[in-house]
């Protein structure tokens, strides 16, 4: 895929999307960091059914850790794997405390550096609380991205390293949310719904449904 094609594609996207913002529900970048943590394998929306609960009662990681892990687990335990995310939302919490004065620290090792935290769960903080440009590849964009021929890729990390230089840097701040929210309502997994796809004459996939 060519670089044209590439910008036609996100201008298309960044119209139909004029604003791209998760669909996670925080108010503070700590809140987000514990939303992003718990989203792993989880839905956004199963995830904010239980922060809708958990953060008006803690939503720091003084509060957090009064709750004690025990506690933690009857605010998720609606969230897979919520036993390994409550410990390592605990341990993520003192280390905030330790190491860091309470607050969400804003570099990527730093970020990695916390329990429960790896590359991407960093970029979506990077991006979403701090106004980085940077792209953290989910599930989502790693099918977009290799469907379309716009960044294709055999790992999570060889599409955001493509990504991170194919994509036009008015698109980059914004391009992890397009192609999620592409991602999640139009070019699903199963039956990617081409029909309804702003972006369906510039795609290369090869098997697209009828138009």
């Amino acid at each position: 895929m060519n670089a044209a094609k590439r910008l036609a594609i996100f201008e298309r996207l960044a119209q139909a999307i004029p604003d791209p913002q998760t669909e996670l529900n925080y108010s503070t970048s700590f809140e987000l960091l514990i939303a992003v943590v718990l989203s792993a394998q989880a839905t956004d929306k199963g995830v904010n059914k239980a922060t809708s609960l958990l953060f008006p009662v803690a939503n720091t990681p003084e509060s957090i850790l009064a709750l004690g892990e025990r506690g933690l687990k009857e605010f998720i335990k609606t969230i897979g794997l919520f036993n390994s995310k409550a410990a390592h939302i605990i341990t993520l919490c003192q280390q905030l405390l330790d190491k860091h004065q309470g607050q969400v620290p804003t570099t990527r090792a730093e970020l990695e550096a916390l329990a429960g935290v790896g590359r991407k769960t960093a970029n979506v903080i990077l991006n979403t609380a701090f106004g980085h440009a940077v792209i953290a590849v989910d599930t989502h964009i790693f099918r977009v991205a290799n469907r379309t021929g716009l960044a294709p890729g055999k790992t999570v990390l060889d599409v955001e390293r493509k990504l991170d230089k194919v994509v036009n840097e008015k698109y980059k701040k914004d391009a992890h949310h397009l192609l999620i929210l592409h991602g999640r309502y139009t070019c699903i997994a199963r039956k990617p719904r081409c029909p309804n796809c702003v972006v369906v004459d510039l795609c290369e996939f090869k098997d697209k449904q009828a138009t």
